[in-house]
């Protein structure tokens, strides 16, 4: 019973060895080895073997992690209090140098982005300091990034989550707000009734233009009208004057003193006192005198 109870002591102390000796490391951590009290370098990934009793190992996680800085108060360079939180993003580059140079890096680097804040923003105006927030951003990575690289960190990167102003100055940038709204609201007014005045200045110009136009066009057609209409007629009275003149060639003289008589006839049942007869007309009677005598 005895040599069984030490056989079980034995077995789990074999066990609590290997498991001491024998490490599970994943891909994103690394192990740095102490070696009685000696660093010999980080190992991982995969399985490392330690010394019972003589390695000693510090996890170290290479993954990018980040931390809330709490709400901090500055003073600008116009001696404006603001109240600014954010955020750092950091990665761990050299294990050995994150765990030998500095005791706690993630406390030692809080510290320092605070100081950093405030002497950065100490050197901008207050409207600079809310305009620029990227180049803030900026500017205290690349700060930061300075001290923590010989930690064997990286600050990635630097966010500003909120910068809240005093309240007189939030109050004085609302009322300018308003009135950049409102100038802004009139601006537009204005151009919308300026782009509508030169809409309807410009589509009466178009409509005097085609008035114009069609007045033009009106005339031009009227007188052209006119113009064939005289054509028509005089080409009409030309071809009425010609059909006279043949057929005067060809009448005989009994037929023109036939209408020279229905003529005579005309002027003898008219009022007038007084005549005038043509000199054709007379000497047409007197051919007629003259033929009446030859026939008797």
């Amino acid at each position: 019973m005895g040599g069984l109870i030490v056989t079980i002591f034995f077995a789990l102390f074999v066990l609590v060895m290997l498991l001491q000796m024998i490490r599970i490391v994943p891909e994103y951590e690394r192990l740095v080895v102490f070696r009685l009290g000696r660093v010999i370098g980080a190992k991982g990934p995969g399985i490392v073997f330690l010394l019972p009793f003589i390695d000693k190992a510090r996890k170290v996680d290479l993954r990018e992690q980040f931390r809330e800085i709490p709400q901090q108060t500055a003073i600008t360079k116009d001696n404006a209090p603001i109240d600014i939180d954010f955020l750092i993003y950091w990665r761990v580059i050299d294990p050995v140098a994150s765990v030998v140079q500095v005791g706690d890096f993630i406390s030692a680097a809080v510290g320092i982005a605070t100081t950093t804040l405030r002497a950065v923003i100490g050197d901008i105006l207050l409207d600079d300091v809310l305009a620029r927030r990227e180049q803030i951003n900026e500017i205290l990575r690349t700060k930061l990034d300075e001290v923590t690289e010989r930690w064997g960190v990286k600050i990635t990167s630097v966010e500003i989550r909120e910068i809240v102003p005093p309240r007189e100055i939030q109050e004085a940038m609302n009322r300018q707000m308003s009135a950049e709204r409102n100038r802004r609201a009139m601006v537009t007014e204005a151009d919308g009734q300026r782009e509508a005045a030169i809409k309807v200045a410009d589509g009466e110009k178009q409509a005097a233009i085609l008035r114009a136009e069609g007045a033009k066009q009106s005339a031009i057609l009227q007188a052209e009208g006119e113009r064939q209409a005289q054509i028509l007629r005089a080409e009409g009275f030309a071809i009425a004057l010609q059909k006279i003149t043949e057929v005067a060639r060809v009448v005989d003289p009994n037929t023109m003193t036939l209408q020279y008589m229905d003529v005579l006839k005309a002027l003898g049942a008219s009022n007038a006192s007084k005549w005038i007869v043509p000199a054709e007309l007379l000497k047409l009677g007197s051919d007629i005198v003259k033929s009446a005598g030859e026939e008797s």
